[in-house]
């Protein structure tokens, strides 16, 4: 089955760095554009970054741009957000996401990851 297995969260302060990843299964991985979002308490899921499948082009949000960069290894079947000069409000749950068939056959179907926690705090 489809899996999308998220790392690399956790507590960092204001200005800092951190690298999330996601480790992507059960689909043709270099087939399908990957996404981030994210989503604090008390609110919407937010779409973060997407990048293509072969990774030629990439899309932010304005809350992040110049900050955050969308990467992905095909060969190893990974996608990354690495994520600079952190804010407070960057606070959140980051999920991968995509949007792929299992199969030729299947149909298209959004996958979702568990999320990993990011908290920005002095």
């Amino acid at each position: 089955q489809v899996q999308l297995v998220e790392s690399g969260g956790g507590l960092v302060q204001p200005g800092g760095s951190l690298r999330l990843s996601c480790a992507a299964s059960g689909f043709i991985f270099s087939s399908y554009a990957m996404n981030w979002y994210r989503q604090a308490p008390g609110t919407g899921r937010e779409l973060v970054a997407s990048i293509t499948s072969a990774g030629v082009a990439t899309n932010y949000a304005d809350s992040v741009m110049g900050r955050f960069t969308i990467s992905r290894d095909n060969a190893k079947n990974a996608v990354y957000l690495q994520m600079n000069s952190l804010k407070p409000e960057d606070t959140a749950v980051y999920y991968c996401n995509t949007l792929a068939r299992r199969t030729q056959w299947d149909i298209l179907r959004e996958y979702w990851g568990q999320g990993t926690q990011v908290t920005v705090s002095s």
